[in-house]
């Protein structure tokens, strides 16, 4: 099942006890609330069964452990939780990430990755990955709560360094520089991972949804956003993306 939309507006149809439907609205947050239909407020046996079916979603879906970023991790995608599987708009790229705000911001730098440093084919971005017990770098944990992606990792394997060209670089430290420090590059871990790119603050931080605003404002303004022409070589934001970067590296 694919979603265009960045918002939290995909609905799942859970079936309650007395076979009515009780749609589950996710949170951006990724917690599912369920909500009766429109016509009255549900009584204590409603109330029940409305309890006892979050109850069972949240089984299904959530592990109960949390990624290294904060996020909650899940099991699997397009099943009632908070990762599902969209297409990025302008191009044929279909990627699982979380939906709402982190979406928002991750479609962005998938967009302008795109747009600015190589065509991108379906396949060569891999959002989310299933929770495993063993991971080789602590990093790729968040991928299962829906919060990273690797873009062409086959390419750029972790470990490895040196693998773009310094105008590609460029781009790169502008694109982390428009999402302000929320999201950052795996090229600058200790251990680099050039493909990889990931919401780096927590559910609660205040700076992810004024990110993710102002990018919505720009996919909806002309001349703005994922797909303009950008000078990334001008002066102001050169500036921007290496104070950015020097912050990044030192911390």
């Amino acid at each position: 099942m694919k979603s265009n939309d960045d918002t939290p507006t995909r609905r799942a149809v859970l079936q309650g006890a007395a076979g009515a439907a009780v749609v589950a609205g996710i949170t951006t947050s990724g917690i599912a609330t369920l909500a009766a239909p429109a016509a009255a407020a549900p009584g204590p046996k409603q109330e029940a069964v409305l309890k006892k079916a979050i109850k069972k979603a949240r089984a299904r879906v959530e592990t109960g452990r949390r990624s290294v970023n904060g996020w909650t991790m899940e099991k699997t995608t397009d099943a009632g939780g908070a990762v599902w599987t969209k297409t990025v708009p302008g191009s044929d790229i279909s990627v699982a990430l979380r939906i709402g705000d982190v979406a928002t911001v991750l479609t962005h730098v998938i967009r302008r990755y795109h747009y600015e440093i190589d065509t991108l084919k379906n396949g060569e971005v891999i959002g989310f990955r299933a929770p495993r017990l063993r991971l080789p770098h602590r990093w790729e944990s968040n991928h299962a709560s829906g919060t990273a992606v690797d873009i062409r990792p086959g390419w750029y394997p972790a470990g490895a360094k040196g693998g773009f060209f310094p105008q590609q670089l460029v781009t790169i430290r502008d694109i982390l520089a428009d999402c302000e420090g929320v999201v950052t590059w795996g090229g600058d871990f200790a251990t680099p991972d050039e493909a990889h790119f990931q919401v780096d603050v927590r559910p609660d931080d205040a700076r992810l949804k004024k990110v993710a605003d102002k990018l919505r404002g720009w996919n909806t303004s002309p001349g703005e956003g994922a797909g303009v022409l950008i000078d990334t070589l001008a002066p102001q934001r050169r500036a921007r993306a290496n104070a950015l970067e020097k912050r990044q590296r030192h911390r």
